[in-house]
């Protein structure tokens, strides 16, 4: 993947890069501000060290995977304003991988510039150079503002699709059932 990509809008200089290690603590904060612009600020359980783990893949014990996970900064001016976070999936109809975008979040102070869609597409860019079928991603339902901006560059909605989750508890009552 290309480490950088540099954008001019308008008066602002944009740019794309790879996180680094040292970033750890500004994509937690990013993360966090993105939980509560969507209104469950408590939900983020993550903390630097798992994103140094699954992210750069530092400290991880023998035999665990990882890095898991990719992210990538976008700064406006030279300051970090927002950042997307992703990984890959397969495609089992397609016969190829994937790209899930887990989090893409742009500050408040910079949105507006191009930010949001210079992160996207330099996603898109990665899925492409990389053979992906596609790339995914959820929009919380009352983010209308999101929800045009990717209409606008030609995302569909999956409404066909009803999306499903086991955590906690129950994730650990299905994992017990298996006979291993």
């Amino acid at each position: 993947m290309a480490d950088r990509r540099r954008y001019a809008v308008g008066m602002a200089q944009l740019n794309i890069r790879q996180a680094r290690v040292e970033d750890a603590g500004l994509i937690l904060q990013l993360v966090k501000d993105l939980a509560k612009y969507e209104r469950d600020p408590d939900a983020v359980v993550m903390t630097e060290e798992l994103v140094r783990k699954h992210i750069f893949g530092i400290g991880l014990a023998p035999g665990e995977r990882g890095p898991i996970a990719e992210a990538l900064i976008g700064e406006v001016d030279g300051v970090a304003q927002g950042c997307a976070v992703f990984f890959h999936n397969f495609s089992t109809w397609a016969g190829r991988p994937g790209i899930y975008l887990e989090d893409l979040y742009v500050r408040p102070a910079a949105r507006g510039v191009g930010l949001g869609k210079a992160l996207l597409a330099h996603v898109a860019h990665v899925a492409v150079e990389r053979g992906c079928a596609r790339m995914d991603w959820l929009v919380i339902d009352w983010n209308e503002p999101a929800i045009g901006f990717y209409k606008s560059l030609g995302a569909r909605s999956l409404n066909d699709w009803t999306n499903f989750r086991l955590e906690d508890d129950h994730l650990r009552r299905v994992a017990a059932s298996a006979r291993v």
